[in-house]
């Protein structure tokens, strides 16, 4: 997988992933080329996480995946950290920023449909003044998907 700024795909796919333990797995429709989000806020910072945004309507959880799931919330409580009460790895959750779309782990997606990578920075340590100056909001809206791809 490539992190360069370059264009390689757009178009839309099906990606594949999961938690470590394959207990939780799911689907996503989104293109092969992402712009994901490093925050630096608390949890963000501790766990690592680098994430792409997709409406919730482009997100499905596999049959059973669903009994393996705990949430974690703390703060205002909009965002939904969820991860597998198994092996403890969040490969997607609702994002405070977009409650209304789920964030994907990049590391958790299976290896083969994500062609490119461009890595953006959010200041979840300021993330009010943060939110406003990104366009993050845009990317859980259908008709933004096309929009959000690499440029």
């Amino acid at each position: 997988m490539e992190t360069s700024s370059a264009v390689i795909e757009t178009e839309s796919v099906l990606h594949h992933g999961g938690c470590h333990c394959r207990r939780v797995r799911w689907q996503v429709q989104a293109p092969a080329s992402v712009i994901a989000w490093k925050c630096n806020c608390s949890d963000c910072t501790m766990r690592g996480n680098i994430h792409f945004i997709v409406p919730s309507t482009c997100f499905s959880l596999a049959k059973g995946s669903e009994q393996c799931l705990t949430t974690y919330t703390f703060g205002t409580h909009t965002a939904k950290h969820t991860f597998c009460k198994f092996c403890g790895i969040t490969s997607f959750y609702t994002p405070r920023s977009n409650p209304d779309g789920i964030a994907v782990t990049v590391k958790c997606v299976d290896p083969g449909t994500l062609k490119h990578v461009e890595i953006r920075q959010f200041n979840g340590t300021k993330w009010e003044d943060f939110y406003v100056q990104s366009s993050i909001a845009s990317f859980s809206k259908i008709e933004s998907v096309s929009s959000n791809k690499l440029n």
